[in-house]
């Protein structure tokens, strides 16, 4: 398999799976700016997206009151997902943080976090920062493949079955 700098795997068997180390983990994190911020909310999962920025080995995002930042700041661990894909390459990527979730409060912390220059893409008050340390990140990168790859005689057995 050879090994392009900026895009990882390149002439992976269409099936493959490459699991990425922690430093390429974080390096993708850097390189977007929304993720799927996973909860438990009462008695089933949720998930919310997400504007953050990383913050050394940390994820912070900016929220209003409410069931995002409730769920998010209890004492059960979260999990985001974040993920890419290049269209040229036909290279995908994800990446799940999990951990534990906590308002930012102290001052300090507080000013470097208004720093980070988090801008949600909703608007309104959003007055609150979050951070999540992670406990676990892990990655991995695939080819995506052409449709006729996976596809299966269920596939028309579905469609016929609609029309």
């Amino acid at each position: 398999m050879s090994i392009d700098p900026k895009h990882g795997a390149q002439d992976q068997q269409p099936h493959e799976v490459e699991i990425l180390d922690h430093q390429e983990c974080w390096r993708l994190l850097r390189s977007v700016t929304v993720g799927r911020l996973a909860v438990w909310v009462d008695d089933h999962p949720d998930i919310f997206p997400v504007n953050y920025k990383v913050d050394h080995g940390t994820l912070v995002f900016r929220t209003a009151d409410g069931t995002k930042l409730q769920a998010a700041t209890g004492d059960t661990p979260v999990a985001v997902e974040a993920d890419g894909v290049d269209p040229d390459g036909g290279v995908a990527w994800s990446v799940v943080v999990k951990g534990q979730a906590a308002a930012v409060r102290n001052q300090q912390e507080l000013l470097d976090s208004v720093g980070l220059l988090l801008f949600p893409w909703q608007g309104g008050k959003k007055e609150h920062f979050v951070r999540i340390t992670p406990d676990i990140v892990t990655g991995r990168r695939f080819k995506v493949v052409p449709p006729l790859t996976w596809w299966t005689p269920l596939d028309d057995a579905t469609r016929s079955g609609l029309e």
